[in-house]
């Protein structure tokens, strides 16, 4: 995407086509306009648009430029963050309101998928939380405890059906979410923004928003060519924030992810490794990924950069642990390899803020989004259209606040990252 191999990779190599948009370059009016076209943005511009809500969604780059053409594509339950930390953080009723929104998120996301005929890749098979030794197997437990008390359909699973349904022994066990489960992220995004566009959302790209007035009670948004008048504005561009909202970004901690994606694996292989297609994270402090796409080939990813001496760092590093990982398959070709940032907020949870009058946006998705992005946007639509009151909102208002020494962390983080997977799994 705007001809970066490495910022999209598998996702725009077998992605459906985008609808077709231009750059703004005129002066119009609506009820609202979303900046972003990312998860939240275009669920946000389609639920409006379908109400009858006259919707302008700017984007900057391209349609999914951000997290969400680019994240490993796992549909996750909740946040990082354990069940009971909820309440904790955020007091019981905010807490527990936003628990139980964000457990049913797949199930949104789902539902707008059959609805629209949405091509990305849908799998139903739940995800897999693998644990890494007797630790990592503890905290599956509680984890498990604390969601089996809400009712979630989670799974405690032993060693050996880890084994069987992974393909690997390296696992003591793992939890199987079946709320949950994978999709293709960038054919989703761009599935959403065609069903925006039938609604009668209009969809404008590579217009970056350089500028915000008040006029005549009404908000008027900029660009470089054009403007648009609006009632409300949507601020939906979370972790890759620039211009008049770059503080969003700011308020997040940079955590670098890469994914890399095999040649399509045999039907042996295919056979032994996921063959029930869920999708997998294990409980490493510096975690891995690893999910099946419908073509066979399998996408593994962890924390890193692929830019600099981090490139072949994190490459031989990935080698490495596949063939630990499942020795079946030998020597490993790539065929795509990306990466992108992941908005870590103080307690890896989302915000919801306000920045003027009917200027509000939900950000800090923790590297989260495809759930809490989709569920997010339908709610700020629903609250634009008076259905949801402010304080019936799963998140109390917050304002923005950037976190100390931000600039150290970030650079810790992708130096750390390659420290530890140059020295990792050589023995």
């Amino acid at each position: 995407m705007l001809n970066d191999p490495r910022s999209h990779g598998l996702w725009e190599k077998t992605a459906p086509a985008p609808p077709l948009t231009t750059r703004l370059e005129e002066a119009i009016s609506a009820d609202v306009v979303i900046v972003g076209g990312g998860y939240t943005g275009l669920s946000a511009a389609l639920h409006l648009a379908e109400a009858g809500t006259d919707v302008v969604l700017l984007e900057a780059a391209e349609i999914g430029f951000g997290g969400a053409g680019r994240n490993v594509g796992l549909i996750n339950a909740g946040m990082w963050v354990m069940p009971d930390d909820f309440p904790k953080e955020l007091g019981p009723i905010y807490g527990d309101r936003l628990l139980e929104l964000l457990g049913n998120g797949p199930a949104l996301v789902r539902e707008l998928i059959e609805k629209h005929a949405i091509a990305c890749e849908l799998e139903k098979s739940g995800t897999l939380h693998c644990a890494v030794g007797p630790e990592g197997l503890t905290e599956l437990e509680e984890r498990a405890r604390q969601w089996q008390k809400r009712g979630a359909p989670v799974t405690l699973l032993d060693a050996a059906e880890t084994e069987r349904r992974v393909g690997s022994s390296a696992y003591a066990g793992s939890l199987l979410d079946m709320r949950a489960g994978t999709l293709q992220p960038l054919a989703y995004a761009r599935g959403l923004a065609h069903a925006a566009v039938k609604a009668g959302a209009r969809l404008h790209t590579g217009s970056p928003v350089t500028g915000t007035d008040d006029v005549n009670g009404r908000k008027v948004v900029r660009t470089g060519y054009g403007e648009v008048t609006a009632d409300w504005i949507i601020v939906a561009t979370d972790a890759y924030s620039t211009g008049p909202w770059e503080q969003v970004r700011r308020e997040q901690v940079y955590l670098p992810y890469f994914n890399l994606a095999t040649t399509p694996l045999g039907d042996n292989l295919r056979r032994s490794i996921l063959p029930g297609r869920e999708g997998c994270w294990d409980t490493k402090d510096i975690l891995s990924s690893f999910r099946m796409d419908q073509a066979g080939r399998l996408v593994f990813g962890s924390v890193g950069a692929l830019r600099g001496t981090g490139t072949g760092i994190h490459k031989s590093w990935a080698r490495r642990s596949l063939k630990r990982l499942f020795p079946q398959l030998g020597d490993v070709e790539f065929e795509a390899e990306w990466y992108g940032q992941i908005g870590m907020t103080d307690n890896a949870l989302p915000r919801f803020h306000k920045f003027g009058r009917n200027v509000l946006g939900f950000s800090g998705y923790n590297g989260r989004g495809i759930a809490p992005g989709t569920t997010f946007g339908k709610l700020l639509a629903r609250h634009i259209l008076g259905e949801v009151s402010e304080t019936d909102l799963p998140l109390p208002l917050t304002e923005v606040q950037e976190p100390g020494f931000r600039a150290v962390k970030e650079a810790y983080y992708e130096a750390g990252a390659q420290i530890a997977h140059f020295t990792g799994e050589r023995f």
